[in-house]
């Protein structure tokens, strides 16, 4: 039986809301506005639970709603990848990422009636080597302009993935059992629970 509670989901990415819809979760697109600024000593995961408690934060409307948000960060040598600015800082990130592993870390935020849940998503994923025409043809393909670290698994990215370690989901940038569980714990239930 589903339950009354209303979600909404702090994030316009196709991903997310696919993510979403494929687990049959009846919710509304909240479009909010965050400053996603690292801070000064800030690990990835800190970073990204603290975005995506800020999106949720942003996103609730009133009390009887859920808001959920999401924030995914790719992670190689110390250093964060965030979406390419240009043609020259993908071929950099798709570089950097060639024939080594790296890790994705999402964190998952619910916020509701006074009380919020959290929770972070790490994936280790290999690349095999990526040629430089490869990683050309991959810019002019358009997929990697909004994506954080200039690829996407779920598309042509999906072709330079050696393996991976971790949910498949979380590296789309929404881990399911993560945000299933959270959901479950607020009250709203993705599937009945059985004794």
């Amino acid at each position: 039986m589903k339950t009354p509670l209303s979600l909404h989901l702090a994030s316009t990415s196709p991903r997310r809301r696919e993510i979403l819809a494929a687990l049959d979760i009846d919710f509304k697109v909240a479009r909010v506005d965050v400053d996603e600024a690292p801070r000064d000593g800030e690990s990835p995961g800190d970073m990204v639970v603290r975005l995506a408690l800020a999106k949720a934060g942003a996103a609730v409307v009133d009390v009887a709603d859920l808001a959920l948000g999401a924030d995914t960060a790719v992670v190689i040598d110390e250093q964060t990848l965030g979406k390419p600015a240009d043609q020259a800082d993908c071929l950099r990130m798709l570089e950097l990422l060639s024939g080594r592993a790296h890790k994705v870390v999402t964190g998952v935020a619910l916020c509701g009636e006074n009380k919020t849940w959290t929770a972070l998503s790490e994936t280790d994923v290999y690349f095999r080597e990526i040629s430089r025409d490869e990683a050309l043809a991959y810019w002019h393909s358009g997929e990697p302009c909004d994506k954080a670290g200039a690829y996407a698994i779920q598309g042509l990215g999906g072709a330079f993935v050696e393996r991976i370690e971790g949910s498949y989901s979380n590296v789309v940038g929404l881990p399911v059992f993560e945000t299933v569980a959270l959901l479950g714990d607020a009250g709203f239930e993705v599937l009945p629970r059985h004794e």
